[in-house]
């Protein structure tokens, strides 16, 4: 096992995943309460799923941070044709709302060997451990509530989340405050930790792998390239 100062991970899709149910009853939700125009439970199913994809692509393109209250009111304008009273929306009830659903429909760690990763890197008294997540939907608030619950969020020594920073990985600006903040748990005096002695974990190549490497750091790539978490155990 290669040893580096500090280890950075994603979050979503490498150490955790989304509960169908959420996603679920999500929907049934908007089709309940925003569907003015009577649009179907998979029509809005379906406008979830593009507005996701598209304020990824966004955020990854520009290196900044669509808010969740901001791609709620998308989804509510799409599925009602754009035509969408916002006024009459209290935006930051809607997000209590679907805070409450995230915590009662858990997201799951996304494998067995989660856990036992983690816990290997923390034992070593070598490293640091720190999370670096774009947020989407879920804002970086509730996804603390969630590491708490799912028992992960004491390996780590800090967590950022893009709508807190208003920065999205691949975003150059992102990994160097990163960078600080491993700088800042070493509190090395006249000494920072080099880029090259820094490994980011996560399992999408553009946002992740090529982000880390442009600032000198080094990237691993899981799960959406069927290598486990575990492969940084070898």
């Amino acid at each position: 096992m290669a040893v580096y100062k500090h280890y950075s991970f994603d979050l979503w899709m490498t150490l955790i995943k989304s509960n169908p149910s959420f996603k679920q009853e999500r929907t049934r939700y908007f089709f309940e309460n925003y569907n003015y125009t009577g649009k179907s439970f998979e029509t809005i199913q379906q406008t979830f799923r593009n507005v996701d994809l598209m304020c990824n692509a966004i955020n990854e393109k520009n290196g900044g941070n669509i808010h969740a209250e901001e791609m709620y009111l998308m989804v509510i304008s799409m599925i009602n044709d754009y035509t969408s009273p916002f006024r009459e929306i209290d935006v930051q009830k809607l997000y209590e709302e679907m805070e409450q659903l995230v915590v009662k429909y858990m997201p799951v760690v996304y494998c067995g060997e989660t856990h036992k990763v983690l816990q290997r890197i923390k034992e070593t008294g070598k490293s640091t451990i720190g999370l670096l997540s774009n947020t989407g939907f879920i804002k970086g608030r509730t996804l603390r509530k969630v590491l708490d619950t799912l028992e992960l969020a004491p390996y780590f020594d800090f967590q950022l989340y893009s709508d807190e920073i208003v920065l999205s990985k691949p975003n150059p600006l992102f990994f160097q405050m990163m960078k600080k903040a491993v700088d800042t748990l070493w509190h090395v005096e006249y000494e920072t930790v080099a880029f090259s002695e820094i490994i980011h974990i996560g399992d999408n190549e553009r946002a992740d792998i090529v982000g880390a490497t442009r600032v000198g750091m080094h990237g691993l790539l899981v799960n959406s390239n069927n290598k486990c978490i575990s492969t940084i155990l070898n």
